[in-house]
């Protein structure tokens, strides 16, 4: 086994993942895994900069990831930032920050890395699964993208779309609840963002859907009435397209602080949730699917699985 340490950077939230993983079984043992949202895509669709505060925020979580990675003793570390620092024009004030606090520089990821690492993270525990039929379509809703992948043991096809939860949000709907004319914008723009991924991936072979991320999550939470956030209950939950169809419909016309009052809800994802399911949704209806597979595992778990193989020493 060899102990390592992964840090998954996206638009919403920074995440980390300290694990012992076996190269040659695949199998990952978690050791602390923690998220913080950073809201690092604050406002960047707007001005192309990532703003000040925003980044203070997140060197402040790399500051605590830094020492949790000292305490257990994880000495390679591999660092992956995705979409709001792939389209932010001072992202080397960013690389930068974090060079200096974890002793490795960021790999800004192209979309098509960011899915092959979702496919792997995300399908790795379903082998073996009888009952799941292949090909996979894995759905990564993310903060400013969202990656389709199909495949079976491996990605085979891949495309990444700028319809994130905190893009879309900031776009059309900042307020809540979200108007029709709003959730008809957005709609809009989940459909065009369709279009182009049917150019190149095969979505409506799949057989199975497998969802990713914190707006899947959430929306799966909510349709499996818990109570508090509990990963192991959501982890591999099937929900249904009516499920997923009336959690939507209801975050779309809620308030903010009704929707903060959902015990499953974290704080940083009550204003963006709502443009999160309907990308999930739409997405759903798109390709006929009548459930999609919650997975807890995803880019994060990817990233372990390369890092042990491949290894970057800490500076």
């Amino acid at each position: 086994m060899t102990r390592v340490a992964a840090i998954d950077c996206g638009t919403n939230s920074i995440r980390l993942l300290v694990a012992d993983v076996d190269p040659a079984t695949g199998k990952l043992v978690d050791l602390d895994r923690r998220m913080t949202i950073v809201r690092l895509g604050q406002d960047v669709d707007r001005t192309g900069r990532l703003a000040p505060e925003a980044l203070e925020r997140t060197f402040a979580a790399c500051r605590e990831y830094a020492a949790a990675i000292r305490q257990h003793g994880a000495h390679r570390l591999r660092f992956v930032a995705t979409s709001a620092s792939r389209d932010a024009e001072n992202r080397d004030e960013f690389v930068a920050g974090v060079l200096d606090i974890l002793g490795v520089e960021p790999e800004v990821i192209t979309g098509d890395q960011e899915a092959e690492f979702s496919f792997t993270g995300a399908t790795n525990s379903l082998d073996g699964r009888s009952d799941l039929g292949k090909p996979y379509l894995v759905v990564d809703i993310g903060g400013g993208s969202t990656e389709f992948v199909v495949g079976e043991e491996h990605a085979r096809d891949a495309r990444s779309v700028d319809i994130g939860c905190v893009r879309m949000t900031e776009r059309h709907a900042p307020g809540s609840p979200a108007t029709p004319e709003q959730i008809a914008a957005i709609t809009a723009d989940i459909e065009a963002a369709l279009d182009d991924v049917e150019k190149t991936v095969p979505i409506r072979q799949a057989h199975t859907l497998v969802g990713l991320a914190g707006s899947v999550t959430t929306v799966a939470g909510i349709a499996l009435g818990l109570d508090e956030y509990d990963s192991e209950a959501i982890h591999h939950s099937r929900i249904s397209y009516e499920q997923v169809e009336d959690v939507t419909t209801m975050l779309l016309n809620s308030t903010h602080d009704e929707r903060a009052a959902i015990g499953v809800m974290h704080p940083g994802r009550v204003d963006v949730i709502a443009a999160g399911a309907l990308v999930l949704l739409t997405v759903m209806r798109r390709i006929g699917a009548r459930e999609v597979v919650v997975s807890e595992h995803d880019i994060l778990d990817g990233i372990a699985f390369s890092v042990a193989n491949q290894g970057q020493d800490r500076a």
